[in-house]
């Protein structure tokens, strides 16, 4: 089984409907702004193997992904995946802070 983390951005672009404008043919054009892609953003973590995807969380905005909330995600990913894996399984997840917390192992325990 894999997990792996990543930012998902997201923001809301005008249509061409929505940006026209009544104007002069000698006022000069309007400025455009961009929409920065950071307008808004969630941190989205997956876990899956070959098979499934067994859980997609997204973390709520404020919170701070530490020990206790990935544990939290380990108790929900335990529930999710009954029935669809028999065997041990290998947990496979990179060197973050919260993955090596003393709670973590505790939990994959």
């Amino acid at each position: 089984m894999t997990m792996d983390k990543t930012w998902l951005y997201h923001y809301d672009p005008e249509t061409k409907e929505q940006s026209v404008e009544w104007r002069y043919s000698s006022s000069p054009l309007p400025k455009k702004f961009r929409v920065q892609k950071s307008a808004g953003k969630v941190l989205a973590s997956i876990f899956w193997n070959q098979d499934f995807i067994f859980l997609i969380d997204y973390l709520p905005k404020g919170q701070t992904m530490n020990a206790e909330y990935y544990s939290s995600l380990l108790v929900q990913l335990k529930e999710k995946r009954c029935g669809k894996v028999t065997k041990g399984v290998l947990f496979l997840h990179y060197n973050a802070l919260a993955h090596q917390a003393l709670a973590t192992p505790k939990k994959l325990a």
